[in-house]
């Protein structure tokens, strides 16, 4: 069963003037530990938290909060999974919303496509419960 959806579009342009005007002040606010060291090593690396914070963005609106009621940007961080697939890991106040929306007896999946095409990033999320076996 479907949970919720969310989507969001970002400009890598934008993101990389907030990088250059806010700096680290930015980045340590918005995006993760393990979301920095990935997009710092990138040659691309405006593009990489272009798309990451499409999906933070994305995330939120599936959670049905955005970013308030206590769930904030670095609550959300994209991960890979063994397969390389991307999914978001939840922490703080977004893990506690996404346990309050799963209803009894199911676990939560949450389901990441992201993308770019020149600076323009989009991501979309799509938030599952499926019964616990």
């Amino acid at each position: 069963m479907i949970l919720g959806i969310g989507s969001d579009f970002s400009d890598a342009r934008r993101i990389a003037r907030s990088i250059e005007r806010y700096g680290e002040r930015f980045l340590e606010r918005v995006f993760t530990p393990e979301e920095r060291v990935k997009a710092d090593a990138r040659a691309r690396r405006a593009e990489t938290y272009a798309k990451r914070f499409a999906a933070k963005e994305a995330c939120s609106k599936a959670l049905g909060t955005g970013l308030s009621h206590g769930v904030f940007w670095r609550d959300m961080g994209v991960v890979n999974l063994p397969s390389g697939a991307p999914t978001m890991r939840l922490t703080g106040g977004a893990a506690e919303r996404l346990a309050q929306m799963t209803p009894p007896g199911h676990d939560a999946v949450i389901h990441l496509s992201i993308t770019d095409e020149g600076p323009l990033c989009a991501a979309y999320v799509v938030i599952s419960a499926i019964p616990r076996a």
